[in-house]
């Protein structure tokens, strides 16, 4: 029976069933196109990414004999909708069955479904085999809770698939060794260059450009520095385990001015295009740990493995869990909008102008620059979720939105009202000063709230506090914060919701 297979932009899993033996019969498609560059402005890198690691993916496939239709973007065959190619496939080939691997993102889920309706051939989804979980897990997990509690997902996940344990035991005695990943990076121990990539992608830069796609950030190299095949994403991990490994736990959550990934693996992009899987990812570092016990302890792994087990997974899970609806939630009535520095990275505070033009410069940013930088001034100045909904899915590399949006409103933003967070990720420049070099160089003084010269991140801090007591007043894990708010007398109180209001209203003066 003729078949045609599709072969989305994230599902570039050269180890996937289909691929074991060729087979004349059956056809592959993949498609770069329009309504995947223009549903949000994306960094200029991320296009390139893509559309890098999908034509190699295709020549891959074609060296191991399989028969591949690609399409790129100015094809003139191209009509840069999903439903269409697909349908002129069809018709061209005479295909009889038509299949696709799960889509991890509920537009594109809902999008094939209705084609498989229209269409009156026989049609097959199957499994994407990357994950270690089903869509559904989690909601089996969890049935019958009302908190989802990553923490004990976690452990579940831990104990079932074997990952650093000791029997029934955690391995070295505790579950989780997230107090010891929390030291601030001073340059004292030596950070190794990233690993380097010769990939030349001129072609697509071309490509990109005369198609006339509007994106963010640059593109600055004559060489794309992430990996974009199965085995530059082994060679990443490799590096990773060999000279990052051993101090990831203590640095995963440091910032600092010098330094762009710190001890981070950088094989987000990678996983999240299935070029490598979590089990591959998770199995190497355990196995390269196992060999070098002496000198790196556990807590700098069982941080890493918990990224992707825990938090990766949970994501994930959270996302099919909650469902389509999920994306507009907005508990806190938030509506401000987002601030146009988030775009140039045009500001005198100096860790949010770090965060930012590093994203702009290459498409990154580890985190905690994403949860306690950005996001926790989005969500101070009380921006509305589309907004920075729409940030975080175009800015970064590694950004789609099964993975994105749980983080981005979920944890970062609150919008669910505590589904993924029991707390509002929120600080003043206290918990920015410590975990970073930010501070000493700034423009606005961090032990001041109010004042020209006072960090807006104080004075926002206490002025979400106030305006959020309805809603929170009944969070056992707010009550500190709200004791101290408590403490201050009214003309303290005012002259800091003042200045809060200002900075809001006047952001792009900050």
């Amino acid at each position: 029976m003729k078949t045609l297979r599709l072969i989305l932009g994230d599902q570039l899993n050269i180890r996937h069933p289909w691929f074991e033996v060729p087979q004349n019969h059956i056809i592959y498609c993949l498609f770069e196109m329009r309504q995947e560059t223009d549903y949000v402005r994306h960094h200029l890198q991320k296009v390139i990414g893509f559309f890098a690691a999908m034509r190699q993916f295709s020549e891959d496939l074609k060296d191991q004999k399989h028969r591949v239709e690609y399409f790129k973007i100015n094809d003139p065959n191209n009509t840069h909708t999903l439903r269409d190619n697909l349908s002129n496939l069809i018709k061209a080939h005479q295909i009889e069955r038509f299949e696709y691997m799960e889509p991890d993102e509920h537009r594109l889920d809902q999008q094939l479904r209705v084609f498989c309706n229209e269409i009156d051939i026989p049609c097959n989804v199957c499994s994407s085999h990357h994950f270690y979980t089903s869509r559904t897990e989690l909601k089996t997990f969890f049935k019958g809770k009302t908190h989802f509690v990553m923490e004990n997902f976690y452990r579940h996940m831990r104990t079932k698939h074997n990952i650093l344990m000791v029997g029934k035991y955690p391995e070295g005695g505790e579950w989780n060794y997230d107090k010891h990943n929390r030291k601030p990076w001073k340059g004292d121990i030596e950070i190794p260059s990233e690993r380097q990539f010769d990939n030349v992608v001129s072609s697509v830069l071309t490509d990109i450009e005369k198609a006339g796609i509007k994106t963010i950030g640059v593109f600055d190299n004559e060489t794309f520095n992430y990996p974009i095949t199965r085995k530059q994403a082994l060679k990443q991990l490799h590096y990773f385990c060999k000279n990052l490994l051993a101090h990831f736990g203590d640095f995963q959550d440091a910032m600092h001015t010098e330094e762009v990934y710190l001890f981070h693996s950088r094989l987000s992009f990678a996983l999240n295009l299935k070029l490598i899987s979590p089990k591959k990812v998770v199995d190497t570092v355990i196995q390269y740990y196992k060999r070098h016990e002496d000198d790196i302890p556990i807590s700098q792994v069982e941080g890493f493995i918990r990224q992707i087990i825990g938090w990766r997974e949970y994501m994930r899970g959270m996302y099919w869990m909650l469902g389509e609806s999920y994306k507009s939630n907005n508990q806190l009535h938030n509506k401000n909008a987002l601030a146009n520095f988030f775009w140039t990275g045009d500001t005198q505070m100096n860790c949010l102008k770090h965060a930012i033009v590093n994203s702009l410069k290459h498409a990154y940013a580890h985190h905690i620059q994403r949860l306690m930088i950005t996001g926790n001034y989005a969500l101070l100045t009380m921006t509305d979720p589309n907004e920075v909904d729409e940030w975080y899915l175009g800015i970064y590399i590694d950004a789609i939105e099964w993975v994105q949006l749980t983080n981005t409103r979920g944890m970062s933003q609150f919008a669910d009202g505590g589904k993924i967070a029991t707390k509002p990720y929120i600080s003043s420049s206290n918990y920015i000063n410590r975990m970073s070099n930010y501070c000493k160089d700034c423009h606005y003084n961090n032990d001041l709230k109010i004042g020209d010269n006072a960090c807006p991140f104080n004075s926002l801090y206490w002025n979400f506090l106030y305006e959020k007591r309805e809603y929170f007043k009944n969070n056992n894990r707010m009550r500190m914060m709200y004791s101290l708010l408590d403490k201050m007398d009214k003309a303290q109180i005012e002259a800091i919701t003042k200045r809060a209001r200002h900075i809001i209203e006047h952001q792009d003066r900050y």
